[in-house]
């Protein structure tokens, strides 16, 4: 019926879409979800052009970044993601999933993304560690990431996106950025206070 498996997509997509009475979020994972998985490149890939194109303006696009799970995000990676999917994407962040190997536990700080993304995203959801109790940290951190990033919005200039590419691009620190160092010393102190507290209640 269709000549092509993102026309496919798009089209069952939108269909569902609109069926649903067109949800304020609605969100599409594609085939191809990261740079490593696309052929030969993202803003090359036949298949993440046709979506840009066919999947209607209001679905979110899902994006793990260069990789499934992705040590580094930069704001010239999503940039290059933006202009083939024709919208914002939305991080679906892998840095701390182990469901692949559930004998690894990641208790380490959100790092690895620069800063200044925000602009770039329409949204980012944390794929978290299978035991609840190892992503305070993870969660923790996230929240310090997400509140330098809207301190950095709130003293952008009127280039707006321009600077914050540059932030984006960046290698220098920058003040007021988020530092993983600190945001982990903060996370500890509060897991710390959580466990003690957790420790005083009764039958514990």
């Amino acid at each position: 019926v269709f000549p092509s498996l993102a026309q496919a997509q798009a089209s069952v997509a939108n269909e569902v879409y609109r069926e649903l009475g067109q949800p304020s979020i609605f969100l599409f994972c594609p085939t191809e979800y990261c740079s490593s998985l696309c052929s030969p490149s993202p803003s090359k890939s036949c298949y993440l052009l046709t979506l840009g194109q066919e999947l209607l303006p209001e679905i979110g696009v899902i994006w793990t970044g260069p990789k499934v799970v992705s040590q580094e995000l930069s704001a010239t990676l999503l940039e290059e993601v933006e202009g083939v999917l024709q919208r914002h994407p939305v991080i679906w962040d892998n840095l701390y999933a182990n469901d692949y190997d559930c004998r690894r536990v990641f208790l380490g700080p959100y790092t690895g993304r620069a800063p200044g993304l925000m602009p770039r995203l329409h949204g980012l959801l944390l794929n978290p560690n299978c035991e609840l109790q190892a992503n305070f940290i993870p969660i923790h951190t996230l929240g310090s990431w997400f509140q330098s990033e809207l301190g950095s919005c709130a003293h952008l200039d009127h280039a707006g996106m321009e600077t914050a590419a540059a932030l984006g691009d960046s290698q220098g620190p920058q003040e007021g950025t988020y530092s993983p160092q600190e945001a982990l010393e903060l996370a500890l102190l509060d897991w710390v206070a959580e466990i003690n507290r957790q420790a005083l209640e009764p039958g514990r």
